[in-house]
């Protein structure tokens, strides 16, 4: 049985390892690897396949940045002769971004099944592009892994069929429990000189947070006021660099020019992102994936946003939803870290098991001859 499974952006390779690394195990999968080059840093891109045991991509269709809809074109284009080429029984896609929901469609206009790891989330927010994404690949896809129950409620209710849902767990879970004697090494904390002191580490990236020039400044001159408090450890997403560097905050060095008290780095690795997050006090955030994974590490985190699509994050886990309003920030986070959340236990099924579950769900269905 052959499955070629794809990815496009740094969220895609964390899901797919355990994947690939599960389909390997079963002598009658096949699994081939598609890179859409969607997430266009070649040296960041091998980084993360590196830190998370991936072998190299089998085709890398190298489409690189663009408007949603050019990326989404160029990945249907690339894509479609290699799916000709190489017929697969199965195309399967996971998380949100462009590529995913390109090369869902692209197999099933070649009428090839498509399972869709990460389905059934929902922010309830059509502004976000990643939410079109995850409505429209839910939409076709013939085989939907959720990692929570209420995305199995989502799709019951938008009227997906009971058979084709499967609760199986969350594979970043897996990742990250299966690189933990890794990331558990990492001296990242040390060498910024951050052993044995309270820290928060910030991500943000969100075009509605970080687009605006206005929006920006106004985040960034909270950061530095919180910075009076704590030191504040920014990883900077290619998209807020740039912004800081046409705005004239940051030097061609990285070094700030104006402010101080919040250290700016460049995007990290896997295993120091998460050796970084594990140690700290607190996480601020408007990224998915990272209030999934300070649930389990049981870091407290404060979600940048109106809405969440993981809902489990904040009934089990150290998620606020705090929204997205620069001025409550500060207050926010004082609170938080004199009031950390207690944990309700970890979420169901988030025990380092779902690409398992998923791959004997495969071989399960397709030797009974189609997707159900």
């Amino acid at each position: 049985m052959r499955i070629i499974n794809i990815v496009g952006a740094r969220p895609n390779f964390v899901k797919i390892a355990p994947l690939i690394r599960a389909m390997s195990a079963e002598s009658a999968l096949t699994p081939i690897l598609v890179h859409t080059g969607q997430h266009y840093d070649g040296p960041m891109s091998e980084r993360f396949f590196k830190d998370l045991d991936i072998r190299p991509p089998d085709f890398n269709l190298g489409v690189g940045s663009g408007s949603h809809a050019v990326q989404t074109a160029e990945v249907m284009r690339c894509l479609e002769p290699i799916l000709n080429a190489t017929l697969p029984n199965l195309v399967l896609v996971v998380g949100d971004v462009n590529s995913t929901l390109a090369a869902a469609l692209t197999a099933v206009k070649l009428h090839i099944p498509v399972a869709h790891v990460e389905a059934g989330l929902r922010s309830f927010d059509r502004s976000m592009p990643e939410e079109i994404n995850r409505l429209l690949t839910d939409a076709i896809a013939d085989l939907l892994f959720v990692t929570e129950e209420s995305g199995r409620a989502n799709l019951l209710r938008e009227g997906i069929a009971a058979e084709k849902i499967h609760f199986v767990g969350n594979v970043m879970i897996d990742a990250l429990q299966a690189s933990r004697s890794s990331w558990e090494r990492s001296s990242i904390a040390s060498e910024l000189g951050l052993d044995g002191q309270p820290y928060v580490v910030l991500t943000l990236h969100r075009p509605s947070n970080v687009d605006d020039p206005r929006t920006l400044m106004d985040y960034l001159g909270a950061f530095q006021e919180l910075a009076r408090h704590v030191p504040v450890v920014f990883p900077t997403h290619p998209r807020v660099k740039a912004q800081l560097l046409r705005q004239g905050y940051l030097s061609d060095s990285g070094t700030p020019l104006h402010g101080k008290g919040v250290a700016y780095l460049d995007p990290l690795g896997y295993l120091d992102f998460i050796a970084l997050m594990s140690r700290a006090r607190l996480v601020l955030t408007d990224s998915g994936g990272v209030q999934e994974e300070t649930t389990v590490l049981g870091v407290p985190c404060l979600t940048l946003r109106d809405t969440t699509e993981r809902p489990v994050t904040v009934s089990h886990g150290t998620n606020r939803v705090i929204g997205p309003d620069p001025t409550r920030l500060v207050r926010e986070v004082l609170w938080s870290l004199d009031h950390p959340p207690a944990r309700n236990g970890l979420p169901p099924l988030w025990d380092g098991q779902a690409a398992l579950r998923i791959v004997k769900i495969l071989r399960e269905t397709f030797d009974g001859g189609s997707p159900a």
